[in-house]
Formats: C-alpha cells, structure tokens, sequence
C-alpha cells in the first residue's frame, strides 16, 4: 500500500486537503451540543456519533456531541488537536471508503476534570446523555443486578471528592441537575447489556440510594429522567496502525484517532425522550416502544455467537474471528448453536427470523477486511457470558429442553480461563475476575469435573438455580471432557 508521506494532521485547516466525498457532513464548532457522551471508545465514534451526525446534517437541531472519555487522556490530546474530527474507514472485501466525521461539539476527560463532566452532566443544554462504557463500568452484580460498592465507588457516592467511576459521575451529575431544576434529561446505555435501559435506572437508583442522596432530589430524578433501552451493532474492531494508514492514504492527512468497521450498522432505540433528542429515524435508526426482543436477538444471536467463535477460535489457535471461521466443523456448530438453541430461547422482533439473522451475522463475520481478534471479543467473559451464553441455557431449562450448543461454548470459556491454547499455547485471562477466577481453578482439581465445580460456584457468573442444575453440570463437563482430551479441531468434527 502506498502511503502519503508528510502528510499534515486532520483539522479545521486541514479539511480542505481531504478529498470531498469524505469530508464531515457537519463542522465540528457549528453545531451547538446537546449531548454527552460517556466513553469515546472506538465503537461509539464509528456508531452514534455517525447516526448523530447523518440525522443532524438532515433534520436539523442543537445535538452536537461532547465526547467524555473516563480514562484515557491521550485519545482526549489527540481529538482536541484535530478540532474533534476524526475518520471511519468501512471496509469489506469489495474495499473501502474513509470519511471524516464533524459530530463532536468538544471532548473531556473525566478522570483529568470530572467537575467539568459534573457540570455538563447539569447543563440545561445537554438533553441526551448517552453510553458506551462497556459492561464492567456499571459495577452491577450480573446474576442479581445488585450494585457492588468497590471502595473507590464507595468513596465516590459517600464522600465529597471529585467522582472517578461512571455510577460515581451520573450520580453527582444529576444531583446537581435536579439542585438546579435544570430540565428533563434521556440517559441512554449503548452497551451490550439485557434490558440496558432498566440496568442503567437501577444503577442511578442504587448509586442515588447509596449516597443517601435528599428525597426531594430522588423525585425529581423519577419525574424527569429517562432510560430509554437501546440495540446497537456494528462490528468495530480495535485500530491499529493499519487502521491508521489507510485512513492517511484515502485523506492525504493524518488522522490518529481513525476507526474502521464493517459496512452493516443498527441502532434501535426506544423513543422516550422528555427534553427532545435528533432525528435518528432520519439517519436509518429504528424507533421503538420496546427494544427489548431486539436486544435479545442481538445479544444471543450476534454476541453469543461471537464469543463462541472468541474462545472456540482462540483454543485453537486461530488470531483472528474471520479466521477461527476456517476452523473444521466451527460455523457449522455455530449455525446449530443458533438455530437449535437461540432461536429456540425467546421470541424474536415481529417479522424476523432468527436463523435467518444468523446466517447473515456470520457472513459479516467472515468479512476477511474485519481483523477482529479473537483475543480481544475474549476479553472479559465473566462479564460477558451471561448475557450472551448464560440466559440462552436458562430459559432452554425453564422449557425443559437441553442446551447442548451453548453448553459448549460454556466449557470452552472454562477451558480459555485455564490459560493454554490446544498447542500450549499462554492465553491472557483479561477479566476483572480474573483473580477470582484463578483462585477457584487453582482450589479444586484440574479435572473436567473440577473446573466446572470451581467455575460454576462463582456466583457473579452463575446464577445458584443454574449451578444447581445438575444436566447443565454434566453437559458442560461432557464438552469439557472432549476438549481437553481432542482438542477444539477433533471435538468439533465429532460433533457437528
């Protein structure tokens, strides 16, 4: 590939070197914010900041974006030097095409000033507070829904100084708000969470509960605030310097805050929103009464399947999603996991149909232009399992019916967590229960029967009627078994 050498930065000044069919459809200082946004991850500029700035440039309105990042300050560095511009390449076999995005109104970093964010978070202006702070920020138990104070959120909602966890800057925030009377407000989760609306009110409530916050201030937040649930997709994987180069080479300037992803790209979102929000409609959004079959569909039929490649993939060791694809007899079991056990476990959005919705989810993950690591969609499973694997088994039992596929993907997230590959192979254990994780494996033997002994008593993972239920127990162990005996590749031959 051919690279522009020398080539200047992405800015304001800049703009008029980029070719233009991919300059903004907005200029970032024009259009005044209306929004926050919580995490300025890689996925929400490729996802909402897009829908925003399309439903913008159509249909009008104050909705610029104020990206909040609540860790990293060099990506907060890098967005304020290129005037909050940054670039999405969507690619596919076919190609690519890179455009430059204007939706960003300014950019923070919470942990370098979270009175700046506290104060956003009370600004009459600001209507919509949206979030992609993935799964582990909200610190809610996932079997119970229960907070879990961590000292560091403790001293957020029980002391005075500056707030460094999400729950710890939402609760400030609109206690602030609600001190100021300053208008209704629509706090909108974006991640990949079951019903993510009704988690995210419950954290608010819980944190408001656990800073012992006025009740006058508690009522208002009830009368004026809103969690409207939400679907997104669109595979985003982590940039790289790949990531970097084709953006320079289709701008003829250098953008290090580029992101790629793949053509597909849904938003369904509930509408209930008391201050007003953007035309996403306009943009190709779906507005909706109820997300909730929506998430549903998306989260077992999409994420599941997607972890289920992850761990399968990454045990025989294969780097990429699109690679662990090649592996024999994988996106057959993966067809069978949905056909057989998704689309059997709940009922799907009016028209749909979920084998259907399968076979095209793997068709984008076989997109060769999409280098998503199965490293990376392996990364905090304890959190991730439930939603995506865990309520699939669940409501199969409640039905009387077994699990066979989504067991599978069970003991292949066991066999991932004990740390080798099928070739010896060290596999990194990236989860936030990863110390947990690690003394439960090494108190009980490493046996099949051991391992999931151990790793169904985590109850942060495994609900106890779950862990109780002992044909689960011996078909876990049975997957187990065979993959610690033949290996994913034998296994699934075996199999399918």
């Amino acid at each position: 590939m051919a690279v522009t050498v020398g080539a200047s930065a992405l800015g304001l000044d800049a703009l008029r070197r980029v070719p233009e069919a991919s300059r903004p459809l907005l200029r970032p200082g024009t259009v005044p914010a209306g929004i926050v946004h919580l995490g300025l991850g890689a996925f929400h500029r490729a996802h909402q900041a897009v829908f925003t700035e399309a439903a913008v440039a159509r249909a009008g309105g104050d909705w610029g974006i104020v990206g909040v990042a609540p860790r990293s300050a060099t990506l907060v560095e890098t967005l304020t030097a290129q005037d909050g511009l940054f670039s999405v390449t969507t690619t596919s076999a076919a190609g690519s095409h890179t455009r430059v995005v204007g939706a960003l109104a300014g950019v923070r970093h919470a942990a370098g000033d979270p009175a700046a964010v506290v104060a956003l978070l009370a600004d009459p202006a600001i209507r919509v507070v949206t979030l992609t702070v993935t799964e582990k920020a909200y610190q809610l138990d996932p079997a119970s829904g229960r907070l879990r104070p961590d000292p560091e959120l403790v001293a957020d909602l029980t002391t005075d100084r500056p707030p460094r966890t999400v729950p710890g800057l939402l609760a400030r925030g609109l206690l602030a708000r609600a001190a100021a009377d300053a208008g209704p407000l629509a706090l909108v989760s974006c991640d990949n969470l079951p019903a993510n609306g009704r988690r995210l009110r419950g954290l608010v409530e819980q944190s408001l509960a656990y800073a012992r916050a006025p009740e006058r201030a508690i009522d208002w937040v009830a009368a004026r605030v809103t969690f409207p649930g939400t679907m997104v997709d669109r595979i985003v994987p982590a940039s790289t310097g790949e990531t970097l180069a084709v953006a320079r080479e289709a701008l003829g300037v250098t953008d290090r805050a580029a992101v790629a992803a793949e053509p597909y790209s849904q938003w369904v979102i509930e509408d209930d929103f008391p201050g007003g929000r953007p035309a996403w409609e306009s943009a190709g959004a779906v507005l909706t009464d109820d997300a909730g079959a929506w998430e549903r569909l998306k989260l077992r039929a999409l994420n599941g399947v997607h972890s289920a490649a992850a761990y399968l993939g990454a045990l025989a060791g294969r780097e990429t999603i699109a690679d662990a694809l090649d592996v024999p007899g994988l996106e057959t079991v993966l067809r069978r996991l949905v056909a057989e056990d998704v689309a059997a476990s709940f009922v799907p959005p009016p028209g749909v149909s979920v084998v259907g919705y399968g076979d095209q989810v793997l068709a984008r993950f076989a997109n060769p232009a999409i280098r998503h690591r199965t490293l990376q969609v392996a990364m905090d499973g304890s959190q991730k399992l439930p939603q995506r694997i865990l309520h699939t088994v669940a409501d199969l039992r409640a039905a009387g019916r077994e699990a066979r596929w989504a067991t599978l993907v069970v003991a292949a997230w066991m066999r991932f967590a004990r740390g080798r590959a099928d070739d010896g192979t060290v596999l990194p254990l990236d989860d936030p229960l990863a110390d947990r994780i690690r003394a439960a494996l090494a108190a009980h033997p490493d046996t099949p029967t051991g391992v999931v002994d151990a790793l169904f008593g985590l109850t942060e993972v495994f609900p106890p009627e779950l862990g109780a239920d002992e044909q689960t127990r011996a078909a876990v162990t049975g997957w187990l078994t065979d993959l610690d005996r033949h290996g994913v590749a034998a296994t699934l031959a075996g199999a399918a």
